[in-house]
């Protein structure tokens, strides 16, 4: 008799060479990001707020500036979330608002390739962001089921997107939630999910989303994400 081990299928995150990739990421993430940290550690809460003003009213200053370095990465929990949520639901077509570095993507990725294949489609505003995302996603065996989008995500988004999208992932400039969403709502499935990292950011977007008329049922989850389900097509 087989042990019962021989049965457990191994996920691609299980997998040592993605294993490896994601923590040297994350503690690559948690060096690149301390500044930003530190100063919100050290600012007024006038300051707080103006910062946070600029990253809402200004994201491409914000971007190209402080941030332009920096990974601002979804949690460890955060991803395994994401793959989960992919697996679960069968997910065949995913869109991502700020891809960054790659670590939400290899998450989504790894789940779409454990599904049995689909087509994942990030974006990224800085292009050494994206170009660096997208070794990531070679270095994890990945890249077959992916294409990482530079430059303005408003026009990256705008074609060639999939037929369907069972799941879309923003996580990029908060103002730009409502656009994004405007962009892929019509290739959104009936049942297709939507996580929304720091949504609070954006009370016109939040309300929007949690306004169940606009076709949504929405459900705040942990501390800075919104998890919502498109229940119809406009």
């Amino acid at each position: 008799m087989k042990d019962p081990s021989y049965f457990i299928q191994m996920s691609t995150l299980q997998q040592p060479r993605v294993q490896e990739l994601l923590e040297r990421l994350f503690a690559e993430a948690s060096v690149a990001d301390a500044p930003l940290r530190e100063k919100i550690a050290s600012s007024t809460p006038e300051e707080r707020t103006a910062l946070m003003a600029q990253v809402t009213n200004e994201p491409h200053v914000f971007y190209q500036g402080l941030a332009k370095t920096m990974f601002l990465p979804v949690s460890r929990e955060t991803g395994r979330l994401l793959y989960m949520l992919v697996r679960a639901t069968k997910a065949k077509g995913i869109v991502e608002f700020g891809t960054s570095f790659g670590i939400s993507t290899i998450h989504l990725t790894a789940a779409v390739k454990d599904n049995g294949g689909g087509r994942v489609i990030g974006s990224e505003y800085e292009a050494a962001k994206a170009a660096r995302a997208r070794q990531h996603l070679e270095a994890a065996g990945l890249s077959d089921f992916v294409e990482v989008r530079d430059g303005d995500a408003t026009e990256s988004l705008s074609r060639d997107l999939p037929e369907r999208v069972d799941l879309l992932l923003l996580d990029g400039a908060k103002s730009l939630y409502p656009r994004i969403l405007d962009l892929v709502e019509p290739k959104l499935a009936n049942g297709a999910l939507v996580l929304a990292d720091n949504a609070d950011h954006n009370p016109e977007f939040l309300a929007r989303i949690r306004d169940p008329k606009n076709g949504y049922l929405s459900v705040p989850f942990a501390e800075d994400v919104e998890l919502f389900m498109r229940l119809a097509n406009a």
